[in-house]
């Protein structure tokens, strides 16, 4: 437990230490901006929708938003990490009664041996809550950042959670071998990739042919959601983004008090369309 206090601790530090760095480049950045045609955030219309199909053209700048990187991906402006939280916003005591995780994990509705990745899995709070429920499968435990990827592993040791398989990601891929999950789990992170459209599509090819996608983000279109607003995203965004590599819509969960569950599947036609 004291090697698992102190790479929180550390990890703290260094999360702090990027948050301002990033700060200052974003600065940086926006002073450099001084293209007044420079494309704004906007709510995705049927048009750009139509005119979206291939890779040109679908990331940009714009002015910032609130909580926004100054980054646009097919009309959206892509958020700021928000790293300064760290462990401790993570794994917060309120966090289920707020957010009713619990509920979340029984919607995912998973089979013992279910092969489930952790996108953005941060300090492992949802792996260590899967890891019981797939006792015959493996959770892919995945994050960017190798200091969150040590927590999860000394949590699985502590926890004797011997299906959880930590990965390394990069911002570009997620480190799965293709067809090896059936259910791919994102929680308030999608909205925050910097690459989305690449991350999006390793993916898919790591989907098995039944394999679903479940994304959790805090619903846009509710004001009484009390999120920065590009840390939310509407229904009609997040379908936009993820049937242009290759998904199926399949339903909107509105179990969660201030979240979508926004499930989709892989399409029989998807490596034709990535």
């Amino acid at each position: 437990m004291l090697r698992v206090d102190l790479l929180r601790t550390e990890l703290m530090m260094h999360l702090q230490t990027l948050s301002t760095a990033a700060l200052l480049l974003s600065a940086a950045v926006f002073v450099g901006c001084d293209k007044p045609n420079a494309p704004l955030a906007i709510e995705p219309t049927p048009a750009l929708a139509a005119t979206v199909v291939d890779d040109t053209n679908l990331y940009g700048t714009c002015e910032f938003g609130d909580g926004g990187s100054g980054k646009t991906y097919m009309g959206r402006e892509i958020a700021e990490v928000m790293g300064h939280f760290g462990v401790g916003w993570l794994e917060r005591p309120e966090r289920e009664r707020e957010d009713r995780t619990d509920l979340l994990i029984d919607a995912m509705d998973l089979k013992s041996t279910d092969a489930v990745a952790d996108i953005g899995a941060g300090s492992g709070y949802f792996t260590m809550r899967i890891s019981p429920l797939v006792s015959e499968g493996v959770v892919y435990a995945t994050d960017i950042q190798p200091e969150m990827l040590d927590i999860i592993r000394e949590r699985s040791l502590e926890e004797n959670a011997l299906n959880v398989m930590p990965i390394l990601g990069t911002i570009e891929h997620c480190g799965l071998e293709a067809n090896s999950v059936d259910v791919v789990l994102f929680v308030d992170a999608y909205h925050e990739f910097s690459h989305p459209r690449e991350m999006m599509r390793s993916i898919v090819t790591a989907l098995k042919s039944d394999g679903r996608v479940i994304l959790v983000e805090f619903r846009a279109e509710d004001p009484g959601v009390l999120i920065k607003e590009r840390h939310k995203m509407t229904q009609a965004q997040a379908r936009l983004e993820m049937e242009a590599v290759g998904l199926e819509f399949v339903e909107n969960n509105s179990v969660l008090p201030q979240q979508h569950i926004l499930v989709f599947r892989k399409a029989a036609a998807s490596a034709t369309r990535q």
